[in-house]
């Protein structure tokens, strides 16, 4: 691989990142709406816990089928349609739920929202793929993917406040809005580095500094035999539940284990996804750190999730904190802990596949992440309604990283990048 020696002036691929990083921020905010005001709907409405795991499950499970669609439409279409396409189905989904106010009407809202948000990842990476160098890349996934944390951190902020002055139903139509802008603004800026008029030759000699792979069709049964693809698929089956777990059920956990109400929601929330942010950028900036001081990727990638998995492993108490802020502080060392991990999983389809064919890979991860996490919404509906306690649930997710990072190391040990012929 030969990277110029310094880095280009020109900055569109940053602009790409940060359109990126906004879209990430939006689906978050839709996909939280609903969490952040379970509790009050639920005591209106006669919600049982297991009926919104329901919710959690049927998301879940309509998330990770689409996921492998979208990833295969994204090789075919590009980023820029498969994006398009994914925001205005979610946008669609997410203001139907004010229409419903059973966990029955808003499943039928919530699985559209789940379609269309399935395509975000598998077109941010392609996007990222497309546009960084892997000596940048999973700091690129880092700054996106953080986006996840600030829109975990706006929506308790601003959603309680429109719910109450304005109503519930509101929430959901005020924050659907949101995404209209950023269509616009995407179809408008976002272009292959080739095709885009503000990219210098400075700028793309750096982005094309990699050997440029030819886009070619992979068969299902040429991907699932490869153990670089059962790696990703494995990683994402066991950390994804923990993610969806803190997504769905972390303002319950704050109402019913300190009594939080809706408006008071916001400050140990943005506390936990601030802690999260900062473990998102760090996590891709520590691994690609490594790389720029000549570490191979198979160690780079691996140390840095290695330090993640470690610091997780305080989630396991949370439940026993002795107040709130105490909690906080555990649950968000977790959260940054699993961000930092997971965006050095996610650089795995683009350093060790085509170009081509990653979009698929992406999406067969994205599904083995929504039957984790349709799992582990099972269990933790299960353990709510009977033992009423967080603790079984947080023991699991401290688990979780090391597990995640033993299969990944067994599946590929050297961290080998597929050959063209092992896709013949």
């Amino acid at each position: 691989m030969n990277l110029p020696l310094s880095k280009p002036a020109g900055r569109v691929r940053w602009i790409v990142c940060s359109l990126l990083f906004a879209a990430v921020v939006l689906s978050y905010i839709d996909r939280l709406v609903l969490p952040t005001l379970k509790p009050e709907l639920q005591a209106r409405y006669g919600w049982s816990e297991t009926g919104y795991a329901d919710l959690a499950i049927w998301f879940q499970g309509a998330y990770g089928l689409a996921y492998v669609l979208f990833g295969r439409l994204v090789d075919r279409v590009g980023a820029r349609i498969g994006y398009a396409l994914a925001v205005t189905l979610w946008t669609i989904g997410h203001v139907a739920h004010a229409l419903f106010t059973s966990t029955t009407g808003m499943l039928i809202a919530r699985v559209p929202l789940a379609i269309g948000e399935a395509g975000t990842f598998p077109s941010a990476l392609a996007a990222t793929n497309e546009w960084f160098p892997k000596r940048e890349r999973a700091l690129a996934i880092g700054i996106f993917n953080a986006g996840s944390n600030v829109g975990a951190i706006v929506t308790p902020l601003v959603v309680p406040i429109i719910a109450v002055t304005f109503g519930w139903r509101w929430a959901f139509v005020a924050t659907g809005a949101l995404t209209a802008l950023w269509i616009v603004a995407w179809l408008g800026f976002y272009r292959r580095p080739r095709e885009h008029p503000r990219v210098t030759s400075e700028e793309l000699a750096w982005i094309e500094s990699e050997p440029m792979e030819a886009q070619r069709p992979v068969k299902w049964r040429t991907l699932l035999r490869l153990r670089q693809t059962w790696a990703y698929m494995a990683g994402r089956f066991l950390i994804d539940p923990v993610w969806w777990t803190f997504l769905f059920w972390l303002p319950d956990f704050f109402n019913r284990q300190y009594h939080v109400k809706m408006l008071d929601f916001g400050p140990p929330l943005v506390a936990v996804y601030i802690l999260a942010d900062v473990g998102s950028v760090a996590g891709g900036w520590f691994s690609s750190r490594l790389l720029g001081r000549g570490m191979s990727v198979n160690r780079a990638r691996k140390t840095a999730m290695f330090v993640c998995a470690l610091f997780a492993l305080p989630i396991a108490v949370a439940s026993h904190a002795p107040g709130m802020w105490w909690a906080v502080l555990l649950i968000g060392l977790a959260c940054a802990c699993h961000q930092g991990f997971s965006a050095n999983v996610y650089a795995l389809p683009g350093d060790l596949f085509p170009r081509g064919m990653a979009g698929s890979v992406i999406g067969l991860g994205g599904l083995s992440g929504a039957i984790g996490g349709m799992l582990m919404a099972k269990f933790a509906g299960v353990i709510l309604e009977t033992l009423g306690s967080y603790e079984p649930i947080f023991v699991v997710a401290a688990c979780a990283y090391l597990v995640a990072l033993g299969v990944v190391h067994l599946l590929v040990p050297n961290y080998t990048p597929v050959e063209p012929e092992q896709l013949a």
